[in-house]
């Protein structure tokens, strides 16, 4: 599991360990890991060209002492100061010593332009609002240049804590992180300018509780239901599925697709869709009486192409298991509804329906996915999974955000949501909390759109199919 600490945790740790070490130890250890991913990177040290952009701060340290690091190796190194007054004695100093040179920004363009490889050590982890005019130049420079770059802990002009990118900001090929990821890292749009993230320990001792968790492969194993030699399909639970329309019928049959492959051990469908339904999957159990006597169910789904069926909705909602409220669903329902139930329910908007709900701009949303997904979660006491390039999942009581980055941009397609629904509905009947069942549907169901697109533009149904080899891939660990 990847996990990801607030800028404030982080220098905690920071100044406790270096209470305990000789003075630059830490920034020493920061500065080997930093010149071994570039001298990685650049494959032949000497010889190469190498312009580090040198901030005020540690990172600004970072890069001159690994600057240092590359020169005594037999690159050329120049540092461009962008405040030469304020740069760091002890990493510059070594530098100079080292046979490395400096230059004034005025004339860094042509020496970026000639660059094998730019170090971004412009601003840290606690910079906030873009760049400055001076260093935006210079970062444009180098994202035009064929350099590679490499950003020093985070790219200079992300937000570390939010992932927000409020103006101007290095686009690295590489970012080589100290200690433990930083949430920007993980999360879109800031996720985006990372490139490549390497992280290097440094001997940081962090709390338990992360404010972002990424999970692995064998952090999902582990969640996965499995059945046991005396199950049988009502001992695997059952999912309810009230979905579909007149006008969306498929929403139904893709929503129970993604169902009977989530775990659970049968499918209930209710609703107007039941002929496609059945001509599509004759194992789905039927009802035309609504979801209050289609019989016992462990979880219910409700919302996908629903249309206008606000009383389905209503009705799901008063039921006493868990739900996961989607599409449709999320405009219809009543927020005291949600918000007074006792059993788990999951919403999974995207960030035009989870703006809507918020009484904000689209834009908003996808500017600050962090701060997002907390806020609905918090105004409507449920789990909420935000659907996009990276998914986040927030509980209802706080804690660390799960983010999935498992996803493919090709499963921006109609009807992709519908199968996520019907999965994670399948996993809540499995007995799965709602913050692991959605964090374990949105990983299955990125790697099987990974699986199904190939690179090639895919349907939601395609996707469907590759959920079974999804679920084999994770378990195989």
């Amino acid at each position: 599991m990847r996990s990801a600490y607030s800028v404030e945790t982080v220098r905690a740790a920071e100044r406790a360990l270096m209470a305990r070490l000789p003075e630059g130890a830490l920034m020493q250890r920061a500065a080997a890991g930093l010149a071994a991913a570039c001298a990685e990177l650049l494959g032949r040290v000497y010889g190469s060209r190498v312009v580090l952009l040198v901030g005020s701060g540690d990172n600004g340290g970072d890069a001159l002492y690994a600057g240092a690091r590359l020169a005594r190796r037999g690159a050329g190194v120049t540092a461009v100061l962008l405040a030469p007054e304020r740069a760091h004695a002890g990493g510059l100093a070594a530098l100079r010593r080292a046979g490395g040179a400096v230059a004034a920004a005025e004339s860094a363009e042509g020496l970026i332009e000639r660059a094998d490889l730019v170090v971004d050590g412009i601003v840290g982890i606690g910079g906030k609002g873009g760049l400055r005019p001076e260093a935006e130049a210079l970062a444009g420079v180098a994202g035009r240049s064929p350099a590679a770059v490499v950003a020093v802990d985070l790219p200079s002009g992300v937000e570390a804590d939010t992932g927000e990118v409020r103006g101007a900001a290095v686009r690295a090929d590489l970012t080589v992180t100290f200690g433990t990821y930083k949430p920007g890292l993980l999360i879109d749009p800031a996720r985006e300018y990372a490139g490549v993230v390497r992280l290097v320990g440094i001997g940081l001792e962090l709390p338990p509780e992360p404010e972002l968790q990424a999970l692995q492969h064998a952090d999902v194993a582990r969640l996965l239901p499995v059945p046991a030699g005396e199950s049988d399909k009502y001992r695997r639970g059952v999912v309810g599925i009230a979905a579909g329309s007149a006008r969306y019928p498929g929403a139904a049959v893709l929503a129970v697709s993604g169902a009977l492959r989530g775990g659970a051990g049968a499918v209930r469908y209710v609703g107007p869709a039941q002929e496609a339904v059945i001509a599509r999957f004759p194992e789905t159990l039927v009802s035309d009486r609504g979801p209050a006597k289609a019989g016992r169910v462990q979880a219910w789904v409700v919302g996908p192409g629903a249309g206008d069926d606000a009383a389905t909705v209503a009705e799901v909602l008063a039921a006493n298991v868990p739900v996961l409220l989607d599409a449709d669903g999320l405009r219809l329902a009543e927020r005291d509804a949600v918000r007074g139930r006792t059993a788990p329910t999951l919403m999974t908007p995207h960030a035009g329906e989870a703006a809507a709900l918020l009484g904000v701009r689209r834009e908003e949303v996808e500017g600050a996915r962090l701060a997002a997904v907390r806020e609905l979660a918090a105004a409507y006491r449920a789990t909420v999974l935000l659907k996009g390039s990276t998914t986040l999942v927030a509980d209802a009581g706080g804690g660390a955000v799960r983010v999935n980055a498992t996803g493919t941009s090709w499963l921006a397609t109609a009807g992709s949501g519908d199968v996520l629904s019907g999965l994670g509905g399948s996993l809540l009947a499995a007995g799965l909390p709602a913050l692991d069942a959605g964090s374990a549907a949105a990983y299955l169901h990125g790697l099987a759109g990974r699986f199904a697109a190939n690179g090639a533009p895919v349907g939601a149904h395609d996707v469907a199919e590759r959920i079974p080899e999804a679920w084999r891939d994770v378990r195989a660990l």
